[in-house]
């Protein structure tokens, strides 16, 4: 081996290190919802995130089974598949909707534009909700505000329709989370949710390997933790506000290319390097090994897709007048639980 060869040797694996030792040391660990607010923050003012994902900060839906399909296009089509697997398309110009951690907008204006809804949405990120103002044209019937999904400001039985997609990781206690969503909805009205799950691990436990890779997708996106299909579903049903069963259904394979889809818009679409600067480069690069992860945690089972639908029962006063108790006794929980991560103590968040 020349000395030149080895030099170049040598040279790469300690760039791969540092690399290593960056992403690390560099990650979003959540700690309260002011670090999420702060990270969605960041990655709205930067403009990476838009550039290459769109309006839309969710996944795509590539059919079943799942075919090639251009990346932006594929989220656009999520949002109808969704419409159209919560029954929404059924519902008439006019409904009222919030849509829970609504980006930048993109699903919003969907709903509004195609559907005629009036949509609100809420982010608990200001630069969120002011691209998302940029965004909406004058006219459409979507508006929205900096609101915090674990203790909602809007009065019980306020909206038709209550939407949300992969907000729940953040989400710090599951069951307020469940509880808030479901008392906003007038009673009749559709909860359709759509999010990122762990597997059930109640039956059996996280592997010596799973469980590093679930602690590196909870920090390094500000996560608390993922809940399960399962899970979710009995905490949705356990609110008791729900109208007969969750209907639920795993996505998984219909959202699988999104992963690696999200590394090749890198390579396709090059002036974002021009763009952006060196770093920008460096900060995209940097969310590669989460992408592959997240690949590897959806592809072998280890997390999956879950959608649910509920739809809202009807209840006496008292029961609504205890529920609220509850909801500020919850609540008031959820504070102490952000006040012990800040602090460093232990909590079990998984619903």
């Amino acid at each position: 081996m020349s000395t030149l060869l080895l030099y170049f040797v040598i040279g790469s694996v300690l760039v791969l290190l540092i690399g290593i030792a960056v992403y690390f040391l560099t990650a979003r660990k959540y700690q309260s919802s002011a670090t999420v607010a702060n990270s969605y923050d960041q990655w709205t003012t930067d403009g990476i995130l838009e550039f290459y994902w769109g309006e839309h900060i969710h996944l795509g839906h590539y059919g079943s089974p799942p075919r090639r399909k251009d990346f932006l296009a594929a989220k656009s089509d999520f949002v109808h598949e969704m419409v159209k697997w919560g029954g929404l398309d059924r519902l008439p110009p006019g409904t009222t909707v919030l849509d829970v951690g609504c980006g930048i907008g993109g699903s919003s204006r969907i709903l509004a534009q195609d559907y005629g809804f009036a949509v609100t949405g809420i982010t608990i990120s200001p630069q969120q909700v002011k691209r998302a103002q940029e965004l909406t044209p004058q006219g459409l019937n979507a508006q929205f505000a900096v609101d915090d999904a674990m203790a909602l400001s809007f009065p019980d039985a306020s909206f038709d329709v209550v939407w949300s997609i992969e907000a729940g990781p953040h989400m710090p206690d599951k069951a307020v989370f469940a509880r808030e969503l479901m008392r906003v909805l007038k009673p009749g009205g559709v909860l359709v949710v759509a999010d990122w799950n762990q597997r059930d691990d109640r039956q059996k436990p996280l592997s010596f390997w799973e469980k590093p890779v679930m602690r590196q997708l909870l920090d390094q996106w500000s996560h608390p933790a993922f809940s399960s299909i399962e899970g979710f579903s009995e905490l949705l049903a356990a609110t008791g506000l729900v109208e007969g069963d969750v209907i639920t259904a795993d996505w998984t394979q219909e959202t699988l290319p999104s992963w690696l889809d999200s590394i090749w818009q890198g390579v396709l679409r090059p002036s974002g390097f021009l763009r952006f600067g060196l770093s920008g480069f460096i900060k995209s690069v940097r969310e590669v090994p989460t992408f592959l992860l997240m690949r590897l945690a959806f592809g072998v089972g280890l997390c999956r897709f879950g959608m649910f639908r509920a739809v809202r029962s009807a209840e006496s006063s008292s029961a609504s007048a205890e529920r609220t108790l509850t909801r500020t006794l919850s609540h008031s929980r959820t504070e102490l639980m952000d006040r012990n991560l800040v602090k460093g103590t232990s909590s079990s968040l998984v619903g």
